[in-house]
């Protein structure tokens, strides 16, 4: 069965026994060495033969390209999808669509996930909505006759112009971060209907940029997914300060100023770690050296310093690691997907993408009774390096006080808590000209390469009677983030909804043109009602 997954493995493996009685015998003289593993060769060979032979069976044939795309058709009028998540991209950036997969499921209506790359499918987070693989264009055409009216897009890819060309549907733009960074305004949002943003700050950001994003399609919606952010509590109830280091990766375009690792990481590590009542997180980009080797380097010189800093310390570890092993046995069984003995890449991800009903529900209790058991299990003065997808970074943000930074949508995030947060200047530019140039550091405090402000920055921790920044931290969260009341999540139905409704008035439209005799309707933008049907059963996913 291995090898059926693995085709490119089959040479090798069905050689490497003639190949080593080949050279028994140039050794030994013997040709009785290459007679035996040109035998066996010729033997796994034919057995592997039979193997493929036994899957032209009837009953082993996987569906033909028009039996596919027939139950295709067939499921998306049993479903009748009407808001989806397009999504396409590499491994290392799944997390921009798995940021909106609750916010996702907590809609009315019948949420669907559309991905263009199979290997996307296994690395989805949990999530009860059905996922659809559709790497073939005409494929994706097909979802133009279908009752799917949004798609919202959390990232741009190459591949986004393709299904930006299905007229029926409309298409948001929601993005997987904000930050004053120009990324964050690109050119190519003005292809989407809306642009849909966090709060006030993004509206104007589009406006300055002038890329061509009209403001009448900018939406602010908050960002639901930080609605379950604790808000501060006060300064550090023990010993310790835990501050979380974040930094950014270096970007595409080489600016020293998009990421603090290389210019200043270390001096930033050391700084913490010098004083005895830090402990500190340390959580970097997962694109870190991706592009710039000495980002890259930087971060695991990093990672040292915060080891070697661990080691150097000792207590009493809190007696928790059998809870911590049960809640891990148990996310992982939740989360890992159950394939028979054989399956092919196609049953594989036909499993992965239907779970069972209410699977997302019990992964979200396990993954918050994970957390808790991870972070009790660790003293209270235990640095750590957090590379993994758990904890979370939301994760981090409840259990620090401080969060230092780079310019990016963590420090937009992390203003949800109304906790303090620095962010270091690495770009050359004047405290003063830093702070124009990128609003979200407003509320901030300002440290230089050199980290020098380092020791004042946890004093305000320690004592808040002299952080002189928390009225102009929840300004400015109102600014980016938008208003507490409707929660982001009420706003992010309430867009969903007008911009389905205009989907529902333009296919209306169109159908009245292209039928003789029938009034088009007028072209307004109603709001629509409330969409409530009984789910069928979960489908399967389209190779």
């Amino acid at each position: 069965p291995a090898l059926l997954r693995r085709p490119g493995h089959r040479l090798p493996v069905f050689g490497l026994p003639a190949t080593a009685g080949l050279t028994a015998t140039a050794v030994t003289d013997d040709a009785r060495c290459a007679a035996a593993g040109i035998a066996l060769s010729l033997g796994l060979a034919l057995g592997g033969l039979v193997a493929l032979s036994l899957r032209l069976l009837p009953g082993r044939r996987p569906a033909g390209e028009q039996e596919a795309l027939a139950w295709f058709d067939a499921w998306l009028a049993e479903y009748r999808p009407t808001v989806g998540l397009y999504f396409s991209g590499g491994p290392s950036s799944v997390y921009q669509a798995g940021m909106w997969l609750e916010p996702l499921a907590r809609l009315d209506g019948r949420p669907l996930i559309v991905l263009r790359e199979r290997y996307m499918v296994s690395r989805v987070p949990a999530t009860d909505i059905p996922i659809v693989c559709l790497p073939k264009v005409p494929t994706l055409m097909r979802l133009e006759h279908s009752t799917l009216q949004v798609l919202i897009h959390p990232s741009n890819s190459g591949k986004t112009s393709q299904v930006l060309r299905i007229p029926t549907i409309k298409h948001a733009f929601v993005n997987h971060g904000e930050s004053d960074k120009l990324s964050s305004c690109n050119p190519y949002a003005k292809a989407y209907d809306e642009v849909w943003v966090a709060g006030p700050a993004a509206r104007e950001r589009y406006a300055l940029a002038e890329v061509g994003v009209e403001d009448k399609d900018v939406v602010e919606i908050g960002r639901p997914q930080l609605d379950a952010v604790r808000p501060y509590a006060g300064p550090p109830a023990g010993s310790y300060v835990t501050v979380l280091y974040a930094p950014t990766w270096e970007g595409w375009d080489g600016n020293p100023g998009n990421t603090s690792v290389i210019a200043a990481g270390e001096n930033l590590v050391r700084a913490l770690l010098a004083d005895p009542g830090v402990r500190l997180l340390y959580k970097p980009h997962p694109l870190t050296g991706s592009v710039d080797p000495r980002a890259g380097a930087a971060d695991r010189r990093i990672r040292e310093l915060i080891r070697a800093a661990g080691r150097a310390r000792s207590g009493p570890r809190p007696v928790a690691s059998d809870e911590l092993a049960a809640r891990t046995a148990e996310l992982d069984r939740l989360t890992a997907a159950e394939f028979r003995e054989g399956a092919d890449q196609a049953e594989r991800m036909l499993v992965q993408s239907a779970p069972p009903a209410g699977r997302a529900e019990a992964v979200a209790r396990a993954t918050e009774a994970w957390e808790a058991a991870y972070w009790a299990s660790l003293p209270e003065w235990e640095h750590q390096v957090v590379v993994d997808a758990r904890p979370s970074l939301y994760s981090c943000f409840d259990v620090a006080d401080l969060l230092i930074s780079d310019v990016s949508s963590v420090i937009s995030d992390f203003l949800a808590s109304g906790k303090p947060y620095a962010v270091t200047n690495t770009g050359g530019l004047t405290e003063e000209t830093f702070r124009t140039r990128f609003p979200t550091v407003a509320a901030a405090t300002v440290l230089t390469p050199d980290a020098t402000g380092v020791p004042a920055l946890l004093e305000t921790v320690r004592h808040p009677e002299q952080d002189g920044l928390a009225g102009e931290r929840a300004e400015l969260r109102l600014r980016l983030l938008g208003p507490s009341e409707p929660s982001s999540q009420e706003r992010f139905a309430e867009a969903v909804r007008a911009l389905g409704a205009a989907a529902a008035t333009h296919r209306a439209r169109m159908t009245g043109r292209a039928t003789p005799g029938v009034p088009a309707p007028r072209q307004v933008r109603p709001a629509p009602a409330r969409i409530t049907l009984p789910a069928p059963e979960r489908p399967g996913q389209l190779a």
